[in-house]
C-alpha cells in the first residue's frame, strides 16, 4: 500500500509538465520557477483579505501594520516548509497526511478541508458578485453565474498547459498590483505614520478581532506543496 502511495502523483495532468532542462537561457530557467509564486500570490488577493485589511485601515489607520508584518513572516515560514515538502519529498499535504495518519483521522481532516474550501469559495464568489454589482449594477444572481464561468475558463487554460494558466493569472496579478500602486500614490501616506505602525499595539478589543482575522488570511498549504511538483529537472539531488 505504501509503495502504491509513493508512486501516485497529485494533479497528474500537470505533474512535472514544465521541463526545466529544455530551457537553455538562464533567465528563462529562473522565470520557470516563478510560476508557483504567481499562483500562490492569488491567495492573498481574495475579497476576505481585502475586507479585513480595509476594516483595519479605516478604523485604526496604520496601527495594525505590525500584524501584517507578523502574518507575512509566518506565511514565509509555512511557504518554505510546504515547498520543501513538495520539492524534496515529492508530496503535497494531503498525500503526506494519508501516509502518516490512520483512516479515521484522514477522514476527519477531509471533512474539515471540505468545510474550509466551501467557506473560502463562498467569500470569493460573493465578493466577485458584489464587485460586479457595484461596477455595473448587475444583479447578484447574475454575478454569481459569471463567477461559475471563471471555473470553466481556468479548467480550459489548464488543458492548454500550465504555462498558459500562469501567464493568465500573472496578467490578473499585474492589473491588481498596478491598481494598488496607483492608489498608494494618490493617497500619499505619511512615512512617519507608517513607521509607527510597526510598533506592536492594540488600540481596542475590536482591533484584536481584526488582528486575528488578518492572521488567518493565509492561503492553503496543500496548494503550496503541490505547485512546485510541476517542475521537472533531471539533475535532482
Amino acid at each position: 500500500m505504501m509503495n502504491k502511495l509513493k508512486q501516485e502523483a497529485s494533479l497528474s495532468e500537470v505533474h512535472e509538465s514544465v521541463d526545466i532542462d529544455q530551457k537553455k537561457n538562464r533567465w528563462k530557467r529562473i522565470f520557470a520557477f516563478f510560476g508557483p509564486a504567481y499562483l500562490v500570490s492569488v491567495g492573498y488577493m481574495d475579497p476576505g483579505n481585502w475586507a479585513t485589511d480595509l476594516a483595519g485601515g479605516s478604523k485604526f489607520g496604520y496601527k495594525l501594520i505590525w500584524v501584517l508584518l507578523m502574518s507575512n513572516l509566518m506565511a514565509l515560514l509555512l511557504q518554505s516548509l510546504s515547498s520543501r515538502l513538495g520539492i524534496v519529498r515529492r508530496r503535497d499535504l494531503a498525500q503526506a497526511n494519508r501516509e502518516t495518519y490512520p483512516k479515521t483521522v484522514n477522514f476527519l481532516l477531509y471533512i474539515l478541508a471540505e468545510i474550509a474550501i466551501a467557506a473560502t469559495d463562498l467569500a470569493e464568489v460573493l465578493g466577485m458578485a458584489i464587485g460586479i454589482n457595484l461596477l455595473t449594477g448587475l444583479p447578484l444572481i447574475w454575478g454569481v453565474a459569471i463567477t461559475v464561468l471563471d471555473t470553466f475558463i481556468l479548467l480550459y487554460l489548464q488543458r492548454l498547459g500550465i504555462r498558459k494558466m500562469e501567464a493568465f493569472i500573472l496578467g490578473l496579478v499585474l492589473v491588481i498590483g498596478i491598481s494598488f500602486l496607483v492608489q498608494i500614490i494618490m493617497a500619499d501616506p505619511s512615512a512617519r505614520e507608517i513607521a509607527s505602525g510597526f510598533v506592536p499595539s492594540l488600540p481596542s478589543n475590536e482591533a484584536l478581532y481584526i488582528a486575528i482575522g488578518i492572521f488567518t488570511c493565509i492561503p492553503p498549504l496543500c496548494k503550496r506543496a503541490r505547485l512546485p511538483k510541476r517542475k521537472k529537472a533531471s539533475n535532482r539531488r
